[in-house]
C-alpha cells in the first residue's frame, strides 16, 4: 500500500458508506464504476459498501433494462446511537445543502 502524498489529509469527516451514499442520492442511476471512481475507491469495496446499505434498509436496488437504479430510504434512522435521533435524508440534505445537486 502507498503512503497518500504528504499534503493529503491522513483523515476525513464522513465515512466512504456516506460518500458512496451522497454519490447514489446525486445519481440513482450512477453504475459503481462511476460511483468508485468519484469516492476514490474500489469498485468491489463499492460493492460492499451497497450491499452494507442494502442489508440496513438504506438503499433499495431496482434493475431498469441492463442497469441499476437506487432508490435512498431517507427516514431511516441513522445507525450510531448517538445520531439515531436523525435520519439518512437530515444527513443528505445537510451534505447537499447549497449545490445545485440538492434538488434531486
Amino acid at each position: 500500500m502507498t503512503q497518500p502524498p504528504p499534503h493529503a489529509p491522513s483523515w476525513t469527516f464522513l465515512s466512504n458508506h456516506s460518500r458512496v451514499l451522497l454519490c447514489l442520492k446525486r445519481q440513482p442511476d450512477a453504475t459503481l464504476r462511476q460511483v468508485a471512481a468519484d469516492v476514490g475507491i474500489t469498485e468491489r469495496a463499492v460493492q460492499r459498501i451497497v450491499r452494507d446499505l442494502e442489508d440496513a434498509g438504506i438503499l433499495i436496488r431496482q434493475r431498469v433494462g441492463r442497469r441499476n437504479t437506487y432508490q435512498i430510504e431517507a427516514n431511516r434512522p441513522l445507525r450510531h446511537p448517538l445520531d439515531a435521533h436523525r435520519n439518512v435524508n437530515e444527513l443528505l440534505e445537510l451534505l447537499l445543502a447549497g449545490t445545485e445537486q440538492s434538488d434531486a
